[in-house]
Formats: C-alpha cells, structure tokens, sequence
C-alpha cells in the first residue's frame, strides 16, 4: 500500500504529478491542434511550465471549445480509436469524445482504484444500475474498472425497480450502483410488495450524479432519508465526468472524493480566474494525466467545489473535494437569497407526497431570477386540495432554504414527458430559461 502514490506525502505527490504534466504538455505541443493554436496564440512556451503553479499561464478551455473545435482536440489518428462517447454541452450541440486502447485500461484502472477506495475487492459482487449503451462513458467504465477489480458484475441497467428486486433475489449481490434517488423508489416499492429489503444481501450503495453530503460531510436530507430507512448499508459518493475521465470516490471515512494523483490535477479557481486557499470554494479547473486520444488542458468544468488537503483517517495523502455545492452557470439570486439548484431539488426529493418534479428558473418582468418548481403528485396525496398542497411545500422550503419559488401542481405523466424526453440520456430537472445563460 505504500507504494500507491495516493499514501505519499504531499510533497512526492506533487513531484510525481508535476513530472507527469511536464509529459504531458510536451504531448499536447506535438500532437493536439487545438493547443499548438493556443500555445502559438499566446506564446507560451512549454519549457517553462514545469509546476502545477506555472498552470497559471495557460488559458482555461471551456466547453465552448469543446464544442466549436471538437476534432482539433484529438491527438491521435481516426483508426487508433476504439470506442466513441458523446456528450452534451453549453451550446447545446454534442461534443464527441475518442477513446483508444490506452485510455480504456486508463478508464479501468481509474475505476477500480476508486471501487478499492469503497472497499469493494475480489469477490464483491456489483449490481449495475446504469446504463452501458447510448454514448455513455460511465456504465463502460465502471464495468471495466471492475472487471479489472476481480468483482462480479451484473448489468442490470437502470429503472425499473421489480427487475432490480428480482435480481437482488436471485444473484445476492453486496453492493449496487445507482442514482441515490432511485434508492428511495426501490425501498419504495419493497415496502409496497413486502420484500424485507433490510435483510436483503446489499451491504453498499455507491451513488452516481447526485450528492448524498452537506459541506461539511454530515449526511444530507437525501442520504439521511435513505439511511433512515436503510441503515444497514454504507452510502459512498462519487464525482467524475466524461471530460475527466477520472473518478473522486469516497473511502469508509465518508469525507470528501479522493483525487487520484496518476490521472489528473485539479485546481480550485475563484472569480477572478486564480486559484484560492485550500478549503475555500470555487470553480473545479482539470488537467488530464496519460489520455491518449483527447487530453485536456486546463478544462472549466463549471462545478464548485473546495480541496482538502489534510490527512484523511484512511492514510491516504492525496487531496479530495468536498461535495459539490452546485454548477457555476446554474446558480439562482432569489428573494436575496443565493443558492444551487441541487439545494432545491434536496427539499423535492425528501418531500414524501412528490412523485417528480421540474425545477425552470426564467427571469421575471423585473429582470430578477424567477423559480417555478412544477411538481407530480403520488396517487396518495391527490385527495389534498392543491392549495394545501402548495402552502405545505412552501413551507418546507423556507424551512430549508429561507425562501419559497412559485409552485405549479401538473399531472404526473406530463412532469414525466419533461424529465425525459425522447432523445435524452439523463433525466432533466432543471431548465435554465434565462437569456443571459
């Protein structure tokens, strides 16, 4: 275990992970379009960024580039890719992203360092909740990353909440994969069809695309309503994204996702576009380590965030993030009070007469953030008048976040048409109307 960077000072890990930059930048100036232009652009000259602190120099890349350059941004030639993923951006139109050989034993290792970090090992079995087709990078790397792990996988997919029990039933696995608030629709449904799901063999669940943490670590309204209801497993959170190619998972301490230190470096920037003290937060700024076919530079990518940099009770040296507190260009001025919408949805998803939701913030005739939640109600809170219902959610919203957005009552079926649409990959539930984004 002492040879795992991860476990080192931080001073070795800042020499290794400076060592492995210089590498990288020398790649990026001999093979990628896109930052021969860049480099040129603004003379920069690669020799002299030898530390992370000489980052500095180098202008951001956005998902705008991503976007509007996509193909300079590949190193590598078109028949060295293996595997095609896309994904969406602020533009609107899809970024396509190339995964060599390479960079798929890449994706594995990622994964499996960051399921050992869970304490998943050889043996565990895995129940995958995710999808691994449409485009996506995240089931394909979390079914690599446990192959290389030794662990039994079974791909389940996601939804469908009888299929996920069945399963459960038949293979016994130890650990399931899923968006956190799908747990709530299986414990849900379990206690609808009288299966005991607290004596079920699931001991784990580590969750994916939402948070289960306050800033400070505690459980919030999400993983307490969960581990309420389900105290006999462990909750783990993750971070990760196509353009990182990387994974921040929790270990047993459950205090923040763990960076590791062979794959990326991560900088934590504040409005002015420089970095700030450990522990305060600020934007998430990436820098890929060792991908072959599109690495990146300096990548914004809109999510804030703090490092901590002290010792976890793990052992491991390498810094983390805390939880997300929300994405940069979604943030809300409403009534004076400035939040993320992942505040709003936390109040939605621990209100217990809500089937689905939409949150659309638009501005109003005064030219101020304007938030309208649109909501589903369950068939058992249809009997409430709607005026009870509305006064009853405004009410928890204050409680939680001192203020109230406009509530409109819709049939849940039509809450469902918004939330998917035919051609999305992830459920939407937040739509930003507001010109200026």
């Amino acid at each position: 275990m002492s040879q795992d960077i991860e476990f080192q000072s931080p001073e070795a890990i800042k020499l290794f992970q400076e060592n492995l930059l210089r590498r990288q930048m020398v790649y990026l100036h001999e093979r990628s379009r896109y930052y021969q232009r860049m480099f040129e652009k603004y003379s920069i000259d690669i020799r002299k960024v030898q530390t992370i602190d000489d980052l500095v120099k180098i202008p951001f890349t956005e998902k705008k580039d991503l976007q509007l350059f996509n193909e300079e941004f590949l190193c590598v030639k078109k028949d060295e890719i293996i595997d095609y993923i896309t994904t969406s951006g602020t533009l609107g139109d899809p970024v396509t992203f190339g995964c060599t050989d390479d960079d798929l034993n890449r994706l594995a290792f990622n994964e499996a360092k960051s399921f050992s970090c869970a304490g998943l090992r050889k043996g565990n079995v895995v129940q995958l909740m995710t999808t691994l087709d449409k485009r996506f990078m995240a089931g394909m790397a979390y079914f690599l990353g446990l192959r290389k792990l030794g662990a039994g996988i079974i791909r389940v997919g996601n939804g469908i909440p009888e299929l996920q029990w069945d399963t459960v039933k038949r293979m016994h696995p130890d650990t399931i994969m899923c968006v956190p608030s799908f747990i709530l629709r299986l414990i849900e449904y379990a206690e609808e069809h009288g299966i005991d799901y607290r004596s079920s063999s699931i001991k784990r669940i580590i969750g994916i695309g939402e948070g289960l943490r306050e800033q400070d670590f505690s459980l919030n309204l999400l993983g307490r309503r969960i581990h309420e209801k389900w105290p006999e497993v462990k909750l783990f959170a993750t971070y990760s994204s196509t353009e990182m190619g990387a994974t921040f998972s929790e270990c047993e301490c459950g205090c923040g996702g763990h960076v590791h230190p062979e794959l990326i470096i991560v900088e934590i920037i504040g409005e002015d576009g420089l970095p700030v003290p450990d522990g305060e937060t600020g934007e998430i700024v990436v820098t890929t380590l060792g991908v072959q076919a599109m690495p990146l530079l300096r990548f914004r990518t809109g999510d804030i965030a703090a490092k901590c940099t002290a010792r976890c009770k793990c052992g491991r040296w390498a810094y983390r993030l805390t939880p997300l507190v929300g994405r940069k260009n979604n943030l809300i001025k409403l009534k004076g009070t400035t939040l993320y919408p992942p505040a709003v949805n936390d109040v939605l998803d621990n209100t217990p007469y809500i089937e689905n939701y939409v949150v659309v913030v638009r501005e109003s005739a005064a030219g101020t953030d304007e938030v309208v939640v649109r909501v589903g109600l369950k068939e058992s809170a249809t009997d409430k008048s709607d005026e009870a219902v509305v006064k009853n959610l405004k009410d928890h919203f204050r409680s939680r976040i001192r203020v109230a957005p406009i509530i409109e009552i819709l049939p849940a079926a039509e809450i469902q048409r918004i939330n998917f649409p035919a051609k999305s990959r992830k459920p939407i539930k937040f739509i930003d109307e507001r010109k200026s984004k």
